[in-house]
């Protein structure tokens, strides 16, 4: 019998409840103990870039992890304007004059109008801001602001400047750290204002490998312990190795990997969202699971809050599932499909549907609402294996949980997106029509789809560079996008990037050399690439962004390998391609690229069905949805074994402690008046989280489709209780 997960309640947290919907389901108590910087580890294991010290900052400090992260402040000096002499001259006062008219013109109304004034207006925020410059004293309680030029000091007291052409306004109060009033470019509306889907347009990030650890994205830290294939052997391999300090390591990759330069440079960028994957042990692991669990919370708010800073919107994403979703290694575990799938699929769809409902509960809070407009409940879950009714069943409960805590329709909650399953846009076609603000979100890779990527990239210069490729992403991407946007709604492409062939150490696992032999040695080293080939990339990347028009690149930084101290899947780094000339400076850039190719299609209008948005209509789902979807568990789950009686399925008790996400710590304290939350938004949410039921058998989580079924319920009055969704209760 497996261990099951500690029921230790000696930390203090708040325990809300909620209705389980049901479910049994039960968690326990935020526990971790937090590990101390030293010296050994204060540099990070990393870098796809040598970095200055601007570009490093200390562990968060042990006596600011309470709950959550200590978002400190250091002091900033007021500017001061060196003194001239007057001289009597009226031409001086005339001069003088004009001056200040400019800079009222130019800067303090701006500020005022834009940063303020739109920052009261604001129903997410809990304390009105005061305007101020670029280097005023947070010290003072006033509202520290700049754009373009303006010297930014991080909260370990270095500086770098702050480099954005577009337009962008960064904020920050330590007496209101929840000031939306910030914005990254011209085009994007500040935090505080509303986002209109059809209108306003992603050009997003994502921060892979940063909470999440995956092989190609961080290979130094998995050259270090061979055998290591995904999270869970590398977490193996390194608790063992206590004289490099353990599991301690993880947190000096959250520290340094991703840093508020970072950020910054990502607003410089002409981006405008994040998105933010994360696992699933930043709430809790259980106590087979290798993980370190919560460590990283404090480090994924530090990076929300630089969001916010930067006026950056924010899609949450939980990456990982328990028992995976897909079997990849990014998934936490390599191996097989536990979630909704073997004998183990229901129990781990129990704490599955447990983990979204505490992070809904905690983003759904004013204080985060605002920042982060829409959360990624299920990513890659592999549906040829789960199967199509199954996750829909399990996406119609979710979508009636998330709802039933955040209330119905605009401005109640996040929008809630969900993976295509690499089905493809027309499989979700008028999917749970009436249901309340669900995006659809497609990964189009060209590198993984087993077709051959041998033709040429490097062809020339402006639309004859690229070869096939760039007509080749308009065509396959723009029409799907543009009839998804009609016949399902929403549609995003969560990921994508300028790896149209399979290359690049570790891409498809450690131990896979077809990605990284000697058939890929160019795609190794970018410092070999000609102005031709990074022609050809960069318009295969312009052809990519205006067919997907919302989209999120596949990612931000590739970590340094440890054995040649550079880059080697430099097609899946936009930094780099930034910095090297394959990616667009400005991702406007991109738009009008496939009608200049030639590539027609059908349009979208902009407009989307009021449902969809959360207007009227929203969560009244039509009859034929509910009586296809709306009975759970569904039936059958696949990968059990002929003949098996789904109703012996193993499955948890809700009796445990719910383990809430702790709202962070700041320092200086904010204002008094300003509100942390305490990281629970609905206080009628009340059910207890699933555990193990004590002396009854579960088989490996993790690996359980061969496993033997059961041939009695234990104990006798366990199971999932099922539940039906009814049209009256939907809404």
């Amino acid at each position: 019998m497996l261990s099951s997960r500690p029921d230790s309640l000696t930390d203090s947290f708040v325990t809300p409840s909620n209705t389980p919907l049901n479910l049994d389901q039960s968690l326990e108590p935020p526990r971790a103990s937090y590990l101390s910087p030293t010296p050994e580890t204060a540099a990070s294991l990393r870098d796809s870039y040598a970095e200055s010290p601007d570009h490093i900052s200390p562990l968060v400090p042990d006596n600011e992890k309470h709950d959550a992260i200590a978002y400190g402040q250091e002091l900033r000096a007021e500017p001061v304007l060196r003194k001239r002499s007057i001289l009597g001259r009226p031409l001086f006062w005339l001069i003088a004059f004009a001056v200040v008219t400019v800079v009222v013109l130019t800067v303090v109304l701006p500020v005022y109008f834009v940063v303020i004034k739109r920052h009261n207006q604001s129903t997410g925020g809990t304390s009105a801001g005061h305007g101020g410059s670029g280097g005023s004293n947070p010290g003072t309680g006033i509202t520290t602001t700049g754009g373009n030029g303006s010297l930014i000091t991080t909260a370990s007291g270095t500086t770098f400047t702050y480099l954005n052409p577009f337009g962008g306004i960064w904020v920050d109060n330590p007496d209101d750290p929840f000031n939306n009033g910030a914005y990254p470019n011209s085009w994007t509306p500040p935090l505080n204002s509303s986002w209109t889907w059809g209108v306003d347009k992603i050009y997003g990030i994502n921060l892979g490998g940063l909470f999440v650890l995956e092989p190609f994205i961080t290979p130094a830290l998995y050259q270090k312990y061979p055998g290591a294939v995904d999270e869970w052997t590398l977490s193996t391999l390194m608790a063992a190795d206590t004289a490099s300090g353990g599991l301690q390591q993880l947190e000096t990759h959250y520290n340094t990997f991703i840093t508020e330069q970072d950020i910054a440079e990502i607003a410089g960028a002409g981006l405008n969202w994040i998105r933010l994957p994360i696992p699933f042990w930043a709430i809790e692991k259980w106590d087979f699971e290798p993980f370190l669990e919560k460590v990283c919370w404090p480090y994924i708010l530090r990076v929300i809050q630089w969001a916010r800073k930067y006026g950056i919107r924010v899609n949450l994403d939980l990456h990982t599932i328990p028992g995976s979703q897909n079997g990849y290694n990014h998934s936490g575990k390599s191996g097989s499909v536990n979630f909704l799938n073997g004998v183990m699929g229901l129990a781990n769809a129990q704490r599955a549907l447990d983990y979204i409902r505490i992070i809904t509960e905690f983003i759904s809070q004013p204080e985060w609402v605002d920042v982060i407009p829409v959360f990624s409940i299920v990513n890659e879950a592999l549906v040829s294996t789960i199967g199509t009714d199954q996750i829909i069943s399990f996406y119609l409960l979710a979508h009636d949980m998330i709802r039933n805590i955040t209330g119905y329709g605009e401005g109640h909650g996040p929008y809630i997106a969900i993976h295509d399953g690499f089905l493809g846009t027309a499989a979700w076609a008028d999917f749970l029509q009436g249901s309340d603000r669900i995006i659809l979100d497609i990964h189009p890779y060209f590198a993984f789809d087993g077709q051959s990527s041998g033709q040429p990239i490097a062809t020339g210069t402006g639309l004859s560079a690229g070869g096939i490729w760039p007509q080749q992403a308009c065509s396959a991407w723009g029409p799907d996008m543009n009839t998804s946007q009609t016949a399902f709604g929403i549609t995003i492409a969560g990921e994508f990037s300028t790896g149209y062939n399979e290359c690049g150490l570790y891409l498809l696992g450690v131990g896979n050399t077809a990605s990284y032999g000697t058939s890929c040695s160019l795609f190794l080293d970018s410092s070999q690439w000609n102005d031709t080939m990074k022609a050809g990339l960069y318009e295969f990347t312009l052809a990519s962004m205006d067919a997907l028009q919302d989209w999120f690149f596949w990612t931000w930084k590739i970590g340094n390998s440890s054995t040649t101290n550079s880059v080697q899947s430099p097609l899946w780094s936009y930094q780099l391609g930034l910095q090297s000339g394959w990616i667009p400076t400005d991702p406007r850039t991109a738009v009008g690229t496939c009608a200049a190719l030639g590539v027609t299609g059908p349009q979208f209008d902009g407009v989307y069905q009021a449902y969809q948005t959360g207007g009227p209509g929203a969560g009244t789902i039509v009859a034929s949805s509910v009586t296809s979807y709306g009975q759970y568990p569904p039936t059958p789950i696949n990968g059990l074994t002929s003949g098996a009686i789904q109703s012996l399925l193993p499955t948890y008790t809700s009796t445990s402690a719910v383990p809430t996400l702790p709202p962070p710590t700041f320092s200086p304290s904010p204002s008094p008046s300003v509100s942390v939350g305490n990281g629970w938004f609905d206080s009628g949410d009340t059910g207890l989280a699933p555990t193990q039921v004590q002396g009854c058998t579960y088989p490996n989580a993790w690996d359980a489709v061969s496993s033997s079924m059961p041939t009695a319920l234990c104990p006798s009055t366990s199971g999932v209780i099922p539940v039906t969704t009814s049209l009256s209760s939907s809404r």
